[in-house]
Formats: C-alpha cells, sequence, structure tokens
C-alpha cells in the first residue's frame, strides 16, 4: 500500500530531512507540527499544517495540536469501511505515521532535574497517534526510531509501497516504544517521593537481539534480550567464531566483571562462571596470562579468557595453544587477529573502551524465582584495602598490602564461599561454592599443589595472603590458612567470634584486615 499522506511529528530529528524529502518525491504529502515543521520548511519541503488539517489551532503552549478526530479518524479509519464516515465528516487518511516522543528519558537523566520539568516532558499527542497507527497497522505504516527510514525506503524502491510484513514489525516495535516510555514515566512517578534505596515500579520492555541455539541444556529454550541500545557486555563486536551460546554469555559476562575491575593490565580465566586464574603484568600482557593459567592448569582448558587489554601477537600464539571457548577484550591487533583466526571456532569478542565502565555500575540486577522476581543493586563496592582496619598486633607489609588490594579485588567474583590465595600479582588457589568455608579453602589449597593433593600447579602458597568473601565464622579457617602458608588475611569481619579469630591470627603472626563490607555471590 502506498502511503499518499504522511504526519511527521518528532523529537529526535536525526535524518530527518533526508527522509522526508525522498517521500516526497514519492508524491507523499507532508502534514507536520511545531518544530518538525519548521526543520522541513527551512529544508525547502512543502509542509501542511496539522492546524490546517484539523481546523483549529494548536493552543496551550502545543499540549494541544493532534487530539483531533480529523487527526485520529485519518489514523484509524479502516479502508472499505469507514469510507462514509471520512467523507461524511471530511477526513482525510493519513497513511504513514513518523512520530517518536518527547525524550522523557534524557530529561530525568539530567543532573538537578524537577519535578515539574519531567511531568512537562509526557508526551499526550505522540503515544496517541502511534498506538493508533499501530493498531491500524493493517492499512497505517508507524515509524518510530530513525534507523528504520532506510527500511522503509527501500521497500517502496522494490516494492512500490510499505510491504505488509514490514507494516506488522513497526506496528510491534511502535508498541514496545510507547511500552518503554510509559514504563519510564510510572518508575519516575513512582519513586518521585520514594526514599527507599529500591524502586517501588521495576521493570521495562526488552527486544530479544539474538535467538539462541538453546539455555543452559539442550531441552531448554533461551534468547539475549536488552534494555533499548546495547551496553555492556552486549555492546561488544564478535570478531570471529561461533555464535555465542546461553552459557558462553554467562561465563563471558563474569570474565568481563573480573577483568574490568583488574583493568588493562590484568587477565581473568573462567569456568562455570567461577574464576580459575587471575593475574597482573608488569610488562606484557602475555605474561598475566601464563600467571593465571599456571593457578589452575587444568581447569582453563574450555574456558573463558577475560582481559581489558588489547590482545597482542604474542598473547594470542598462547592462547591458540589450548581449547578455549570466549576471549573477551579490550582490542585485537591485526598481527593477532591472523593467530587467533586459526581457531575458526573460537568466539572473540572486542569490548569497546567505553563499555567496561558499566560492569561497575551499581545498576539493578533481577533474579527470578518462582512466583516472582528478586531484584538488587549491583555489587559495585569499590575499596581501598589499605583504609582498612587492621585488628591484629602485627601489620600488613607492603607487599602484603598490595597483595591483599589485589586478592580482594578477585574474591568479590567467586561463588560463596569463597577463598582466594593470592601474591602481588597473581591468584595461587582458588576455593568456591562449598557449603563449609574451610572446605573452600581446602580446595583452594589443593587447587595450587598442597596438602597432599595430585600436583596441578604446585604453586608456593608461602608468604601468599587469603580473603575471604564472608567473615570467618570460626578459628579454623584462619588456621588452616596459616598452615597453608599465608602471612596474612582479609575479611568483612563482623563474626561474633571475631575476637577468636583475631586471636588465632595473632597466635601464628599473621596479619589481618577486615574490610567492613561483605561479597556474598550466589
Amino acid at each position: 500500500m502506498k502511503p499518499v499522506r504522511a504526519l511527521v511529528s518528532v523529537s529526535d530529528k536525526r535524518g530527518l530531512v533526508p527522509f522526508a524529502r525522498r517521500l516526497a518525491t514519492h508524491g507523499i504529502e507532508l502534514v507536520s507540527t511545531g518544530g518538525t515543521a519548521r526543520v522541513l520548511r527551512e529544508a525547502g519541503l512543502e509542509v501542511v499544517n496539522v492546524s490546517d488539517v484539523t481546523g483549529f489551532p494548536e493552543m496551550m503552549d502545543g499540549r494541544v495540536k493532534t487530539l483531533h478526530p480529523k487527526v485520529h479518524g485519518g489514523i484509524l479509519a479502516r479502508r472499505g469501511v469507514d469510507d462514509a464516515a471520512l467523507a461524511a465528516h471530511g477526513i482525510g487518511v493519513i497513511d504513514l505515521v513518523v512520530v517518536n516522543l518527547y525524550p522523557f528519558e534524557a530529561t530525568i537523566a539530567r543532573d538537578g532535574v524537577t519535578l515539574h520539568e519531567a511531568v512537562e516532558q509526557i508526551d499526550i499527542g505522540g503515544p496517541c497517534m502511534v498506538r493508533a497507527a499501530a493498531k491500524n497497522h493493517r492499512w497505517v505504516s508507524v515509524v518510530v526510531d530513525p534507523s528504520d527510514y532506510d527500511t522503509v525506503l527501500k521497500s517502496f524502491a522494490t516494492a512500490g509501497a510499505v510491504t505488509p510484513e514490514l507494516r506488522h514489525q513497526l506496528a510491534a516495535k511502535a508498541f514496545v516504544h510507547t511500552a518503554r516510555y510509559d514504563s519510564a514515566i510510572a518508575t519516575y512517578l513512582a519513586d518521585a517521593t520514594n526514599e527507599e534505596p529500591m524502586p517501588t515500579v521495576w521493570g521495562r520492555p526488552m527486544t530479544r537481539v539474538d535467538a539462541l541455539r538453546y539455555g543452559e541444556n539442550p531441552h531448554q529454550s533461551a534468547g539475549l534480550y536488552v534494555d533499548g541500545a546495547p551496553r555492556g557486555l552486549t555492546s561488544a563486536e564478535q570478531l570471529q567464531g561461533k555464535a555465542l551460546s546461553y552459557n558462553n554469555w554467562i561465563d563471558a559476562d563474569a570474565a568481563f566483571r573480573l577483568a574490568s575491575d583488574l583493568g588493562p593490565r590484568g587477565v581473568a580465566i573462567f569456568k562455570h562462571t567461577n574464576p580459575c586464574g587471575a593475574a597482573l603484568s608488569a610488562g606484557a600482557l602475555v605474561d598475566a596470562y601464563r600467571k593465571a593459567r599456571e593457578c589452575d592448569p587444568v581447569s582453563y582448558f574450555g574456558g573463558i579468557v577475560g582481559t581489558r587489554g588489547v590482545v597482542d601477537e604474542d598473547l594470542a600464539s598462547e592462547l591458540v595453544e589450548t581449547f578455549l571457548e570466549v576471549i573477551v577484550c579490550g582490542g585485537v591487533t591485526p598481527a593477532a587477529a591472523s593467530v587467533l583466526a586459526k581457531k575458526k571456532r573460537l568466539r572473540v569478542l572486542h569490548v569497546p573502551e567505553d563499555a567496561w565502565a558499566v560492569a561497575q555500575e551499581a545498576t539493578l540486577e533481577p533474579r527470578p524465582i518462582s512466583g516472582g522476581m528478586l531484584v538488587q543493586q549491583a555489587d559495585g563496592v569499590v575499596q581501598d584495602v589499605r583504609a582498612c582496619n587492621v585488628v591484629t598486633a602485627r601489620q600488613p607489609t607492603p607487599a602484603e598490602w598490595e597483595a591483599m588490594a589485589f586478592g580482594w579485588k578477585v574474591v568479590k567474583h567467586v561463588k560463596s564461599n569463597a577463598i582466594v590465595f593470592a601474591h602481588q600479582d597473581r591468584t595461587v588457589g582458588i576455593g568456591a561454592g562449598q557449603m563449609s568455608r574451610v572446605d573452600s579453602a581446602r580446595i583452594a589449597v589443593a587447587k595450587s599443589g598442597g596438602w597432599g593433593a595430585p600436583d596441578v600447579g604446585a604453586l608456593s602458597l608461602d608468604g601468599s595472603i587469603v580473603a575471604s568473601d564472608a567473615f570467618f565464622p570460626f578459628a579454623d579457617g584462619v588456621l588452616a590458612a596459616a598452615d597453608a602458608g599465608a602471612s596474612a588475611v582479609i575479611q568483612p569481619g563482623g563474626s561474633v567470634r571475631d575476637s577468636e579469630v583475631i586471636e588465632a591470627a595473632d597466635s601464628r603472626n599473621l596479619a589481618m584486615v577486615f574490610t567492613g563490607h561483605r561479597h556474598f555471590r550466589h
């Protein structure tokens, strides 16, 4: 169906003039309002004012201009059904509605915005026209996103009209557009007087951007959804490899988060959302990868590697020596890209620099439960451990402070109960997800090759620090760390038996720091 009349009224004017000019070349009459009409006229296009269509002037500072039967009747009319009503009331049909809404979200994102300023950016006429056109998409096309302008024009070029399939797609997108808009308003108004840290209303429509082969297991369906424009990990460019699976996305996100905390000198290796090694390098990034790999030279096989740094040829050459699922990185040199290309199934994700900070934002994180949803703020706490409380008789040495700062970053990303043994620049033992904290400590020691375990790593724990995501409820965990060779402990503190734990540390000449912040990760 070729449109003969278009109503154009947009706040987002990207690409507006070229699009409108092309519409005019197809013989489509342009009807517009306010600032949009002014922009089109300044570009030399002929425009009919909405007030000329309705016979009624815009009023109340533009609050009322399109809320009129000659607008909505023209949009909602069913061709061949409502023709008599159109003729009786002198209403002309509107075949194409190009509308996007007042910038409410951009307004409330400004510092110091008032409630009055926000309310004035609540669009009324725009959503009415969008919803009317989307409802009547059997005959009417609706465009809410400038990125769809070219698609509409291509449809004109190939089919001579907007095809029924495209009208349906545009209508679905329009309803998502208004739903997101209303959700933002509802959330803002509900929380305008809410003094609690969590919103009283949560959730907004999310759009599926990828249909995944399956979920955690082959019998489960899965998809990737985003809220608006991709950001953080979802903004990554996949440079090579197979499509990411559900489990790949989960693990890659875990690697992305720790790699963000470690910075461009760091490398982290993950398996099943737990780090099996992490390290920093003062020089070549490949050195950090080697040290991270040495922490658990068995588990890293089939893992996910994350680094905020740029993968160079030396690092790439070692990455392709074994089977890895995904590499998440801050960049790849041309020489490294040629090396990585030898592993055609290896997925390589380039995360742009401005996307890494998303991992450290205190965003809201949802988690479904049976019959509902839990929502919490992300664990975005970043601490200067040197400002934390030393509770033992012995103060940490400079090397221990440095190791605790590193270990405290890593333990935040390990599933509870979490224990990490670390030196200044590397992890040497990681224990995750056990019901008993002392069992996590035993696993961390075993991973290092201590306590009679198979020689999987044989890294020295002597002089290491131990980081615990939550307090030690008993002295046994601290004593186990001392027996393994640790010389210092960093933990939140807060146990009713803190005095016993401190006494045990003093008895082994350990330095111990209480951070006051717990990092449970379930």
